[in-house]
């Protein structure tokens, strides 16, 4: 099946109007949501005519009538009865598939909304939040939509029916059924604020809770080291304790909201039946005894479809709050901004710092301040310079991932601001201090991204990154799956990989952030000798607290708090005797 562009998703969810959002969910396959009304007006026809069989045949019984009338009647219920099978499942065929397919576009588009949110944007939410969002809120509105549309549709095709059936039947009596539309509609608004903002405040317990666990999971390694396992658990259980407080506020709400719609509806229902009696035993309206049936019948057949519907008040609160929770990453301005920006099909590889700066939201001052630095095509640069220095910021900066908040970058000559920066990724390969690997095989981790990679191609790869040897002897060579995050590899074989990946794309820029600090001596000589061949013949920029990893760069480039104090061979900087030589000394304990 063609699934229809995703695009139009962000547009079509809005966080303040969320009933609105569902409807223009939904309205995405209008031939499929057509088939299933029909389908569900069809397959309804015996809930709201079969109170007139009944009320028929009593009247027959009640004169005394032919039996053959009994029988005629049997025939027509029974053929309404049979055909609410194949309605019912071309109905739950046809709308349960908008509905799933409703989850999985907005699964997808949250997940292309949050590739496109910049690096900023995930820096302050937590990736558990993102997780909760994606997963559990969407499934909210799949199960608000499964449980709450159906008793919507029963109850109109009900009220449609009774109504009709009654002005047809005892027209005069239309008057009392206007009574429980007004009682329902007051349930709901004297709930609906409450609702909303107890769902909320459910919510958003739901994401501190998936925050501290995800939390504690990260640090498992760190709590186990120093003895603090019971401080992670409390932390998480003062979480799960908001989560059980919220919970029961919310379920309290919706026990009122139960108890009093349903006590309302069953004295309509009550009072209907006894004022229908009361109209034929007075006279005051000709009603026979089969009519006071229809009446009593469709009038609790439609309490009953406004009380089912008032028990779904906090299915479809939750829905609702759901799609808020969607709305706000969705409508999250904070987009690295690509769309109709100039593409590129070709990078040397020069960049151009001019007078470059970047301040974070809430600082005072510049985490870079006015950096100017050509590096030629080709050209190894290292950064160097103490924690805070600017070392990182400088490499997000060249990755677009930061948009300078003065001054401007060049590639090639050309303004990064003017460009779509996924096409400049194409030709950049980044090898960070911890290289990420998903649960996959050797090859796929490698081949990431690439599509159908030969053989040949992966293995030159591999044997380049001095990876060939650890990866022939695995139980399944490159089809050995890695586990989560490369758990099953020590961590100079995932950088060894992490090369190969980078190796496998012939990158034209290369960003090596730290790569061998997380290693033994054995496991750094073998990634430095690895290194060595990437970086020949391409722009290289390495981030390093070493300084033995940067001597064979052409350029030494010395920051602290965010400016350039030195620049040179590492030769030159030592003969210079300022930062970098002090730096120097430092790390060969001659300080």
């Amino acid at each position: 099946m063609t699934r229809k562009p995703l695009s139009d998703i962000s547009s079509l969810i809005d966080g303040d109007h969320p009933a609105r959002s569902v409807v223009r969910l939904l309205a995405r396959r209008p031939g499929r949501m057509t088939v299933a009304v029909v389908a569900f007006a069809a397959k309804e026809i015996p809930l709201w005519f079969l109170p007139v069989v009944t009320a028929a045949v009593i009247d027959v019984v009640a004169d005394r009538g032919d039996v053959q009338q009994v029988m005629w009647w049997f025939i027509v219920a029974a053929v309404l009865l049979l055909q609410n099978y194949p309605n019912h499942i071309l109905y739950t065929r046809s709308f349960m598939t908008v509905v799933r397919d409703a989850g999985a576009d907005l699964r997808n588009a949250l997940a292309e909304r949050l590739q496109s949110l910049s690096l900023g944007y995930h820096s302050r939410v937590s990736s558990s939040i993102v997780q909760t969002k994606l997963v559990r809120d969407v499934e909210n509105v799949e199960l608000m939509l499964q449980q709450v549309t159906h008793p919507l549709l029963s109850a109109t095709m009900v009220m449609i029916g009774a109504i009709s059936m009654t002005a047809i039947a005892v027209p005069a009596f239309l008057p009392v059924y206007a009574l429980a539309v007004p009682i329902a509609i007051g349930i709901r608004y004297g709930m609906r604020k409450r609702s909303h903002e107890r769902n909320a405040h459910f919510r958003r317990e739901v994401e501190t809770l998936s925050a501290r666990v995800g939390e504690m999971a990260s640090l498992i390694p760190v709590t186990r080291a120093h003895g603090l396992e019971q401080t992670a658990v409390t932390r998480v259980a003062t979480g799960a304790d908001g989560v059980r407080r919220a919970g029961l506020h919310l379920d309290m709400l919706n026990g009122h909201v139960a108890s009093v719609s349903w006590v309302a509806m069953q004295l309509l229902g009550v009072g209907c039946l006894v004022l229908a009696a009361t109209f034929s035993l007075t006279g005051i309206l000709p009603i026979t005894p089969g009519e006071v049936v229809l009446l009593s019948a469709y009038f609790t057949l439609l309490t009953q479809g406004l009380t089912q519907l008032l028990m779904l008040i906090p299915v479809g609160a939750r829905g609702l709050e759901s799609v808020r929770s969607i709305g706000e990453v969705m409508q999250e301005p904070d987009l690295e901004q690509n769309a109709g920006k100039r593409r590129i099909d070709e990078v040397a590889g020069e960049l151009t710092l001019e007078r470059a700066s970047h301040r974070y939201a809430g600082a005072n001052d510049d985490a870079l301040h006015e950096i100017d630095l050509r590096i030629p095509a080709g050209a190894t640069v290292a950064f160097v310079g103490s924690s805070g220095s600017g070392k990182s910021t400088m490499l997000n900066l060249i990755l677009g991932f930061l948009r300078p908040t003065a001054g401007r970058i060049l590639i090639d000559g050309r303004d990064m601001q003017e460009l779509d920066l996924r096409t400049v990724r194409r030709f950049v390969s980044v090898v960070p201090q911890e290289s990420v690997l998903f649960e996959g095989t050797i090859r796929e981790n490698v081949a990431y991204g690439l599509g159908d990679v030969d053989d040949a191609r992966i293995e030159r790869a591999l044997r380049d990154a001095n990876a060939w040897e650890f990866v022939r002897d695995q139980p399944q060579g490159w089809d050995t799956v890695v586990g989560e995050r490369g758990a099953r590899l020590s961590g100079g074989q995932r950088q060894r990989l992490a090369i190969a990946r980078a190796l496998i794309r012939d990158p034209r820029i290369l960003l090596l952030d730290e790569a061998t600090s997380a290693l033994d001596p054995e496991s750094e000589a073998l990634v430095q000798d690895a290194l060595g061949r990437l970086m020949t013949g391409r722009t290289t920029l390495v981030v390093a607290h070493r300084l033995s990893t940067v001597r064979r760069a052409d350029v030494i480039v010395v920051l602290e708090h965010g400016e350039v104090v030195e620049r040179g061979s590492h030769d030159e900087l030592l003969a210079r005797g300022g930062r970098y030589a002090h730096l120097h000394l430092t790390q060969a304990g001659l300080a």
